[in-house]
C-alpha cells in the first residue's frame, strides 16, 4: 500500500501584480486603420530609408532628387515610395518650383513611436 503525501501550497503572488494590463486605453478603431496603414508603408525597406532621411534632414525638408542617390533607385521609384508615406500620413509634400520637397509628419512619427512603446 502506498502512502500519499500532501502537497505544500506556495504563496502565490496577487493576481494584479502580475497580470496588470500593458496599456492604458484599449486603441480605437479609426486609429487602429491610421496605424495599419502606416505600419504597412514603413513594411517597405525603401520607404523605411526615406523616412529615416526626411526625419534626419537638416532644415526638416528634403527635395526628392536629392534622395534619388541615397536610396539607390531612380526618380521615379523614389517619387512612387514618397506618394505612398504621403498617403498614409507620414509625409507631407510642398512644389517649390518645379522640385517637391518631402518632410515628415512629427506627430505621426510620434504616435507609431508610442503604439511600439508598449
Amino acid at each position: 500500500m502506498t502512502t500519499m503525501r500532501a502537497l505544500p501550497v506556495l504563496e502565490q503572488p496577487a493576481a494584479e501584480a502580475c497580470c496588470a494590463p500593458l496599456a492604458a486605453e484599449v486603441l480605437g478603431e479609426a486609429d487602429a486603420v491610421t496605424l495599419s496603414r502606416q505600419f504597412a508603408a514603413l513594411a517597405d525597406p525603401v520607404r523605411l530609408r526615406l523616412v529615416s532621411l526626411l526625419a534626419t534632414a537638416e532644415g526638416g525638408s528634403v527635395c526628392a532628387c536629392d534622395l534619388v542617390e541615397p536610396v539607390g533607385k531612380s526618380q521615379p521609384t523614389v517619387s512612387h515610395h514618397l506618394k505612398v508615406l504621403v498617403d498614409a500620413g507620414l509625409a507631407t509634400s510642398e512644389k517649390r518650383g518645379r522640385n517637391v520637397w518631402y518632410a515628415v509628419v512629427p506627430a505621426a512619427l510620434e504616435m507609431l513611436r508610442s503604439t511600439l512603446a508598449l
